[in-house]
């Protein structure tokens, strides 16, 4: 039992798949609601801070190294575009559209990518991580529901 939440807790910090991925991993092994739910907002969270505090710093470094660069230019690129388009939307509203970024279970839009947009926004640090959980939150609500099917049932 405790292998199967340490593969969801891994899943959970992966990039892109992040809780999204995680979730419906947790539902497929038949691992409790609540804990796994639990156990992938933990796990999806944990990097965070690391990401808002050191990422842009390592990504503007490591865009002129070979092998990586490119890499590194794409991940930059990207939450530079994502925090623009926040940006733009959102105007006085930025915490609101960020938590929603990050809750609305789309490619792309998880924790990883938002925590980027807001440090390259230069969002404070405590808002950052406030609006990244509760879109963590509430992605990881839709994402058990349909696991569960409660949207089928609904529908």
């Amino acid at each position: 039992m405790l292998k199967k939440y340490l593969w969801i807790a891994f899943i959970s910090m992966v990039p892109l798949i992040e809780l999204r991925g995680a979730v419906p991993v947790s539902q497929g092994m038949g691992l409790p609601v609540i804990s796994s739910y639990i156990v992938c907002i933990i796990a999806n969270m944990l990097p965070v801070p690391i990401i808002y505090l050191f990422a842009r710093k390592v990504l503007e470094w490591g865009v002129d190294k070979p092998f990586i660069g490119g890499f590194f230019q794409w991940c930059l690129t990207k939450g530079e575009h994502g925090g623009q388009k926040l940006q733009a939307k959102a105007g006085r509203g930025l915490f609101l559209a960020l938590m929603l970024f990050v809750g609305i279970p789309l490619p792309g839009t998880g924790a990883w990518t938002g925590t980027l947009a807001a440090s390259i926004l230069d969002m404070d640090f405590k808002s950052s991580v406030l609006a990244v959980m509760f879109g963590v939150l509430l992605a990881g609500i839709i994402m058990m529901c349909v696991s569960l099917g409660v949207f089928g049932i609904i529908l």
